[in-house]
């Protein structure tokens, strides 16, 4: 029983997230974007690749407000994507 409530004997090592910290977005620059993303998933039961092209215009936007880092489309998954336009900008409300 002693065992299961030693908690030194294993360390533990955070590290940062694979593509790095972003800010949040405090402004709501995107929220339009991702409100659209929400609203796409819970139409479609959740099914995310029914939502792909609400899912890169969101990153497009974070992107383009510096709130994360740039990397190309064809990284993010979105390769099938790319000649496709974006969704429409929606007005920042």
């Amino acid at each position: 029983m002693s065992t299961a409530m030693n908690f030194s004997s294993k360390s533990f090592a955070p590290r940062p997230p694979d593509k790095g910290a972003f800010p949040l977005d405090h402004f709501g620059e995107c929220s339009a974007f991702k409100e659209r993303f929400m609203e796409c998933l819970r139409r479609s039961g959740y099914e995310s690749a029914a939502c792909r092209q609400s899912a890169k215009a969101y990153l497009e936007c974070r992107m383009d407000r510096q709130l994360m880092a740039n990397e190309p489309l064809e990284k993010l998954g979105f390769k099938d994507l790319i000649n496709e336009k974006s969704e429409e900008k929606p007005e920042k409300s």
